[in-house]
């Protein structure tokens, strides 16, 4: 489904089924994070895309499937620090500490790299660094954490998973609370990373001019199942995203740039007549 670059994979999920209790939010999904490449994950609220993050990063536990890594070693067998040392994930329900600092928040994504006793890292703090310049938050470094704003204390907790360092970054809806700025730098950061350090990236977006932006590949849920899967202007079409989200919404290129652009009717707008 993602190709990656000379078809590798960093993580495959392979028929995922998972749900809560009697629901079942994701059913029978299959999807491939591959080296350099970033897949967004799109579909209507309920669609199972945050479920289907949570199971591949062993956060929510599937009922069936296989998730497996490069070396084809089941994330199930290995054990949680090493897990850490190669994949993160960037959710939604992170809650901030209190009486600590930025830097020190993003020092927690060392974690897993360091012995039982916190020493033997000696690239912790080169690397530190580098997540709170990549984030905008170096400035922000000595600031207690309570002391941020919503889109301030996100940007410090992707610094955080920077610092962790690792092959596969997913991320969970990551231009919440961001301002036009600095949703644009983050997705610029998760080209980056793909482009420049060969990370496989899977992310959940609801903006699809976003998704239409970074994506290499689209991967569109419904109800918990695919309903499209693959390039950009194969999945972000008008039929596809007016079937999924269940409203018109057109699509087009951008004369000026040859991105996609996606726009939903409302039944209550009107139309002015030019002169």
């Amino acid at each position: 489904m993602s190709p990656g670059k000379q078809g590798a994979v960093e993580l495959r999920a392979s028929n995922i089924r998972a749900g809560y209790r009697d629901f079942m939010a994701v059913d029978d999904v299959s999807v491939d994070l591959a080296p350099g490449r970033v897949t967004v994950l799109i579909g209507p609220n309920g669609s199972g895309k945050s479920t289907l993050l949570r199971a591949m990063a062993k956060l929510h536990t599937p009922r069936s499937g296989e998730l497996t890594l490069a070396d084809g070693v089941s994330i199930h067998e290995l054990a949680p620090r090493e897990l850490a040392r190669r994949l993160t994930l960037l959710s939604q329900s992170r809650v901030a500490p209190g009486g600590v600092t930025v830097r020190e928040v993003v020092e927690y994504g060392r974690h897993p790299h360091r012995s039982r006793w916190g020493g033997n890292d000696p690239d912790g703090p080169a690397i530190v660094d580098r997540a709170l310049a990549m984030t905008n938050v170096a400035g922000l470094s000595d600031r207690a954490v309570d002391t941020l704003s919503g889109g301030q204390m996100q940007r410090v907790w992707l610094a955080s998973c920077l610092a962790q360092d690792t092959s596969i970054l997913m991320l969970d809806e990551p231009t919440n609370h961001l301002d036009l700025r600095y949703q644009v730098e983050l997705l610029d950061i998760v080209r980056e990373l793909a482009d420049d350090h060969n990370i496989a990236v899977g992310v959940v977006l609801h903006d699809l001019d976003q998704a239409a932006a970074i994506a290499d590949d689209v991967i569109l849920l419904v109800d918990g199942r695919i309903t499209a899967a693959g390039d950009p202007v194969d999945v972000l079409t008008a039929e596809l995203l007016t079937d999924a989200y269940g409203i018109a919404i057109d699509v087009h290129h951008d004369p000026h740039t040859g991105l996609l652009r996606t726009g939903a009717r409302s039944r209550r707008a009107r139309v002015t007549n030019p002169r």
